[in-house]
């Protein structure tokens, strides 16, 4: 019996390096004929490994392309630059940070923190955390059970069930069985996130990477490195609950590799999701500056990603920062994120192409198939076409809850992860937990399950005391 351990097999990995060249402007065709003609499979289209091993010369001979595939230069690089300053060069509406330089230790309250805040402001921010956890879970069990789904079995699932357009959890009672046969549930999923099914909110990386930013803030406070993410990862986070970018940097951490070259290493999904699934943390305790929001993202971006990838937690964050004060809109919002994106980047154009496809139709179905058919090139994971939907959602929705989720999900790509960043920023525009619908928030139970730290069974009321006690309040709340 072979062991086919996902997303770090050099076979495996080779489709999807060379895909990302021709995506960034890299003749890679004398590589990809090499590949072909000895006999290389394509990348697996939906998982993170092909079916069988590759025999050791052609495992051998893939390890040595993707070496050569790192050293074709790309004309999109003068664009899409990965160190911060430059990023923040090309962004000539980067926005002004309302903080000091934040160099506290572990624990240390940084200046202008809810510790100095008066009761009504600390409770007003506490209670629209809290509504942020609850969007964050709510959205990501909604998309759980089609995740790796293609659009057009999301769409036959659900009206199966009258459920069309999306507006409720997905449920299997109902659903004729040569249609479940054809486009099943997730696998891992659908026993703990379809309607029949859900008893508090399961384990999903997407609810981790917050926790483990938690756990990074109490560490090493604020000022925290890349390398200090890097250590935090090796200390509470199992190998086995990281996928893609994140798991070829944790191999490559493993192998003596330290940041930036983690990123860089034999890693095709640098600019794929992982990232941006990260940075919620970093916008929720920054509100009022997404300055700060963005460079926070970027330090911890970076151990696994490179230009877009880091760019889509950038995005977020900043976005994320500016629903946290309370007075933004969903679209000022998303204007803040594309303030600390550089303008020129393929990661700020889908978005913006988001934004005007969401405006331009009154029906969201037709939005989403002019999305897909704009950026189907890309893998169901990678940042740009999910940075496309979500930003199209947001828009579409005008920031209401329920609208701004299902249709994130209804999307399809990657829909827990579009869920879960959709739901925490409607949840954050809500800004109180009684004001998310309960047919959301009941099923959660309050409670979550992980095993990352200490947080198995913690309640999402817990979550936001805890990311309360790290945040940094601007004085002038308007960026």
């Amino acid at each position: 019996m072979n062991l086919r351990l996902t997303w770090v097999q050099p076979e495996d990995m080779i489709g999807h390096e060379l895909r990302q060249a021709a995506q960034d402007g890299r003749d890679a065709s004398a590589i990809a004929h090499r590949w072909r003609a000895a006999g290389g499979p394509p990348a697996p289209s939906v998982a993170g490994a092909s079916p069988q091993p590759a025999p050791p010369p052609l495992r051998a001979l893939a390890s040595r392309l993707l070496d050569e595939l790192a050293e074709l230069p790309s004309p999109l690089s003068v664009h899409e630059p990965t160190d911060l300053p430059v990023i923040r060069a090309a962004c000539p509406d980067w926005p002004r940070s309302g903080t000091a330089a934040e160099a506290s230790g572990p624990g240390a309250a940084a200046s202008g923190s809810v510790a100095e805040a008066s009761g009504s402001v600390a409770e007003a921010l506490m209670d629209r955390l809290h509504a942020a956890w609850l969007g964050r879970a709510a959205g990501c069990l909604l998309g759980k059970p089609v995740e790796k789904l293609p659009l057009h079995a999301i769409r036959a699932l659900a009206r199966a069930t009258g459920n069309w357009p999306l507006a409720d959890w997905f449920t299997a009672k109902g659903v004729p069985g040569e249609l479940l046969a054809a486009h099943p549930w997730n696998r891992r999923s659908a026993r703990t996130s379809l309607a029949e099914n859900i008893d508090g909110m399961p384990e999903d990386d997407d609810l981790n990477y917050p926790l483990l930013n938690l756990l990074l803030l109490q560490r090493y406070g604020p000022g925290f490195g890349t390398v200090d993410v890097a250590r935090l990862w090796l200390d509470e986070l199992p190998a086995g609950r990281t996928f893609t970018a994140e798991r070829v940097a944790y191999r490559n951490l493993l192998c003596g590799l330290e940041p930036p070259l983690t990123a860089l290493h034999h890693n095709p999904f640098r600019e794929w999701i992982g990232a941006a699934i990260r940075a919620d943390v970093h916008g929720w305790t920054h509100p009022g500056d997404p300055a700060a929001a963005a460079e926070q993202a970027h330090r911890d971006a970076v151990l696994t990603h490179t230009a877009n990838g880091v760019y889509g937690a950038m995005f977020i964050a900043a976005a994320l920062a500016v629903a946290a004060t309370g007075n933004a809109d969903v679209h000022r919002c998303l204007r803040a994120g594309l303030r600390v994106v550089p303008p020129r980047s393929r990661l700020a154009e889908a978005v913006r192409s988001g934004i005007e496809t969401a405006g331009a139709h009154r029906d969201f179905d037709t939005v989403v198939d002019r999305l897909h058919a704009a950026h189907g090139s890309y893998h169901w994971v990678h940042v740009i076409p999910n940075a496309a939907l979500l930003t199209a959602a947001l828009t579409h929705a005008d920031g209401d809850f329920s609208g701004s989720i299902c249709r994130a999900v209804s999307g399809g790509w990657d829909t827990d992860s579009n869920g879960a960043t959709a739901g925490s920023l409607a949840g954050l525009l809500a800004g109180h937990p009684d004001r998310l619908p309960g047919g959301w928030t009941a099923p959660l139970k309050n409670r979550l399950a992980s095993t990352v730290g200490d947080f198995d069974g913690i309640g999402f009321d817990s979550l936001a005391r805890l990311t309360c006690a790290h945040t940094n309040l601007r004085e002038d709340p308007r960026s």
